[in-house]
């Protein structure tokens, strides 16, 4: 069983769940918070409870972070569950992407020994149940295209967050390039 809590942050309301001394689950903003609670239980079978001092601390990188600060989340520790390998390998892999970085699915499979793994370098983040602690917003498509995001929001969330850490997606960057003029944000 593991246990959960609800946090405000700069964003909205989040979600974290813990057990055994790790972090099992994160949710981003998700509409109500009656939406955050059932996807951490959904994730998780979680109670809610006060967290305990690390992940407090947790809390606390994550606030910084999603407030623009360039903070690292790799002290945070985690529980992947079921994960299989090959996913706990992507997830250690998106661990190490710097906070304003990117990374293509195509540069992750590389590493884990072929290209052709990029389609499931993509499966294995879709399924990440533990979402900016693992920052799988900060992987994109072949030539640094945006795909989807599997968290609430979807690839505005994904935005949302690259702006925050203020990404580079290409030599113009132009984050909000994919939208339609009349929806770019002005000066």
């Amino acid at each position: 069983m593991s246990d959960f809590t609800l946090f405000s942050t700069p964003i909205g309301t989040c979600g974290i769940a813990w057990s055994d001394g790790a972090i099992t689950a994160t949710s981003l903003p998700a509409g109500s918070e009656a939406e955050i609670l059932s996807r951490l239980q959904a994730k998780s079978g979680a109670r809610q409870t006060n967290p305990p001092a690390f992940v407090a601390d947790a809390i606390e990188a994550i606030n910084t972070l999603l407030a623009g600060a360039d903070t690292d989340l790799k002290f945070v520790r985690c529980d992947f569950g079921d994960s299989d390998t090959f996913a706990q390998q992507v997830y250690a892999l998106t661990r190490e992407i710097k906070a304003g970085d990117t990374r293509t699915y195509g540069e992750i499979a590389k590493e884990l020994g072929d290209v052709a793994y990029s389609r499931r370098v993509g499966q294995a983040l879709g399924r990440n149940p533990i979402p900016i602690i693992v920052p799988c917003h900060r992987v994109m498509g072949a030539d640094g295209r945006l795909t989807g995001f599997s968290a609430p929001g979807g690839t505005d969330t994904k935005l949302k967050l690259l702006e925050i850490e203020r990404a580079s997606l290409g030599p113009t960057d132009g984050l909000f390039d994919h939208l339609p003029l009349a929806v770019k944000p002005t000066d």
